[in-house]
């Protein structure tokens, strides 16, 4: 509903008072306990207790001359009016009903003539009823296709129904990837050794926003993917042409990278409340570590983030001890966290494969990775930097137009 004026809040008056005291709202799953983080979008008591005075007090108007403006959209976009904008060459139709579609729609030109550093990126899809989630990869010219990558490393372990790939059943089971890393690795290698992910779209996710000085390289030439799943949930035909945007950075001076972290070869029995699946990486250079964002389907109960030094000590960097698929956001340390080389981050979650679990889609199946919703998927998105890159990009002469960012 919309909050933007008193009379479009009023009816709602004891909602809000509900979802603020129980702190449900504003949405901000992170234990105060380990870490802190940007723009930390809890209440203080003072605020929550400012909210429930009102309501019991008949929520009155008060004086609407100290209403402050509304904020400002541009023409939907959340990052300002894009300097490029990308959109799925064509409508894809989605039909009423069947599984879900996973759709790529790659080789769309960027018809970038020189490479570009950008400082935001908002994928916006265009049909958000049926867009469950979405990415966004690019990939430089004259390298392999993020298909071929794809299904080299899938086909042993999985099948395709329809559009989406599952976990064969009879797949090797790897609960905890950081003790057995399994059969060819798999647990800590990434669908797309060539095209790099630049966006992600998910529930309750923003646009991606760098901080200040930070950005990220599109090479001239590159091609975009669109990696959109589908999900069929209205019961008629729907029709979606997602669209990416770009601003492009003025002032670039440190390169931001992503690291993309999964689990693939779990297996999570039919009715556990409880199971545990880990994960790891192993930096190989020195690295600081910006922020993280959790990613599992329904049954996704927590998800935890440690540290190991070289020295051995582990450290929780961040825990959500109540996961919810709806608000995935990205969670922005508010100090740069440093992770020597040879330190590993570790992931531990739990799922929930209970009937107590109101989401579950059905408790008697045995669960494995898969890119239905009905399936699961355990994965973080992690933000870094090289810590001892020393502004890389600011030791080249960088000047603005009007279309790019010119590097000489």
């Amino acid at each position: 509903m919309s909050l933007l004026s008193y009379q479009s809040a009023r009816p709602w008056a004891k909602a809000i008072r509900e979802a603020v005291v129980s702190r449900k709202m504003p949405p901000w799953h992170a234990d105060p306990a380990y870490g802190e983080f940007k723009d930390d979008a809890r209440l203080t008591t003072e605020q929550i207790e400012t909210i429930r005075a009102w309501v019991d007090q008949g929520a009155p108007e008060g004086d609407p001359t100290n209403m402050p403006p509304a904020p400002k959209v541009v023409d939907g976009w959340r990052i300002g009016t894009p300097d490029l904008v990308i959109s799925m060459p064509n409508e894809y139709t989605i039909p009423a009903s069947g599984p879900d579609d996973y759709e790529r729609f790659s080789g769309i030109p960027t018809n970038l003539k020189e490479d570009v550093w950008i400082s935001a990126i908002e994928l916006r899809p265009g049909n958000r009823k049926v867009v469950h989630h979405a990415h966004i990869y690019v990939t430089p010219p004259k390298t392999a296709s993020e298909a071929e990558q794809r299904q080299s490393l899938f086909e042993k372990y999985t099948y395709k129904e329809g559009t989406v790939l599952h976990m064969r059943p009879e797949a090797p089971v790897v609960d905890d990837a950081c003790r057995d890393i399994g059969e060819g690795g798999l647990p800590d290698q990434k669908y797309h050794e060539e095209a790099e992910e630049l966006a992600t779209y998910v529930p309750g996710r923003a646009p991606e926003i760098y901080p200040e000085g930070y950005a990220r390289l599109i090479p001239a030439g590159s091609t975009i993917t669109f990696e959109i799943h589908y999900a069929k949930g209205t019961g008629r035909q729907e029709k979606d042409r997602s669209s990416v945007g770009f601003i492009f950075a003025k002032h670039p001076q440190k390169v931001l990278r992503r690291l993309d972290m999964d689990a693939y070869l779990f297996r999570i029995p039919a009715g556990a409340p409880n199971h545990e699946v880990t994960f790891c990486h192993e930096f190989t250079e020195d690295v600081n570590l910006l922020s993280f964002t959790p990613h599992m389907h329904l049954r996704g109960k927590d998800m935890r983030w440690e540290l190991v030094g070289p020295d051995a000590v582990k450290r929780t960097l961040m825990f959500i001890p109540h996961y919810d698929f709806n608000w995935q956001m990205q969670y922005a340390l508010k100090d740069p966290v440093p992770a020597p080389k040879g330190s590993r981050l570790i992931i531990s979650v739990h799922f929930d494969n209970s009937a107590n679990n109101q989401f579950n889609p059905d408790p008697t199946k045995t669960i494995r990775w898969g890119e239905p919703t009905t399936d699961e998927m355990a994965a973080t998105w992690v933000m870094y930097e090289l810590a001892h890159e020393q502004s890389p990009i600011s030791r080249r002469e960088t000047t603005a137009s009007a279309s790019a960012i010119r590097l000489h």
